[in-house]
């Protein structure tokens, strides 16, 4: 009886790029078929350009850490931003990621501080309160001086419910609360709008 093994394209690899393509695929939003073009994509650089590219990583990996302050990712202690004069130190704006503080900060509109959660409170993965970065911005605000908080998480399910599990902390402390608006995009048209965004769109109208 002869058994037959099912091949598959990675049996036709060298190790090496096997193992370069699995390491590819860890990364968010790389398949397989994707995973397998940037690897070889990076071995028909130059050596010099593969070397830049690694010295690129390490370095971001080894000289880079959380602000003691904010949790925003920086290359100094506090950051940039924290340490800034010119920020009005009495307004915090609360976001889930360090992307979100780059977003933020590309509208010039913010002249406040920020605080990263790193994480949103998501019981079905397993993620409560004390998994995220929130005892420090509760220590933030009890040594005074904050006048508004900006709950600025995404409008999914997990950033509501941390936005609603933070205002109920931080409204008894005496500090105004607010939550980004949510609703149709610059340039939407309401017949295309689903119904929670028009909902949210009504929450957040103002007076003109």
């Amino acid at each position: 009886m002869v058994i037959c093994r099912a091949y598959s394209d990675m049996d036709y690899y060298a190790v090496p790029v096997q193992h370069l393509i699995e390491e590819f695929e860890k990364l968010p939003g790389i398949g397989h078929k994707t995973a397998q073009r940037l690897a070889f994509h990076v071995l028909n650089l130059p050596e010099e350009k593969v070397l830049t590219f690694a010295r690129a990583l390490v370095d971001a990996k080894r000289k880079t850490g959380f602000c003691s302050v904010c949790g925003n990712i920086t290359e100094v202690d506090p950051c940039r931003i924290c340490s800034s004069a010119k920020r009005d130190k009495s307004v915090i704006c609360v976001v889930q990621s360090p992307r979100d503080v780059v977003a933020m900060e590309r509208i010039r509109e913010f002249h406040g501080q920020y605080h990263v959660l790193n994480g949103l409170i998501s019981p079905m993965e397993g993620i409560g309160p004390d998994d995220i970065n929130i005892k420090p911005l509760l220590k933030r605000i009890a040594q005074g001086g904050i006048q508004e908080v900006i709950l600025a998480t995404n409008p999914n399910v997990e950033g509501e419910a941390t936005a609603m599990y933070l205002s109920k902390l931080i409204k008894p402390m005496g500090v105004k609360t607010t939550r980004i608006a949510h609703g149709l995009p610059v340039g939407g048209d309401l017949e295309y709008a689903d119904e929670v965004t028009l909902a949210k769109s009504l929450e957040g109208r103002r007076e003109i």
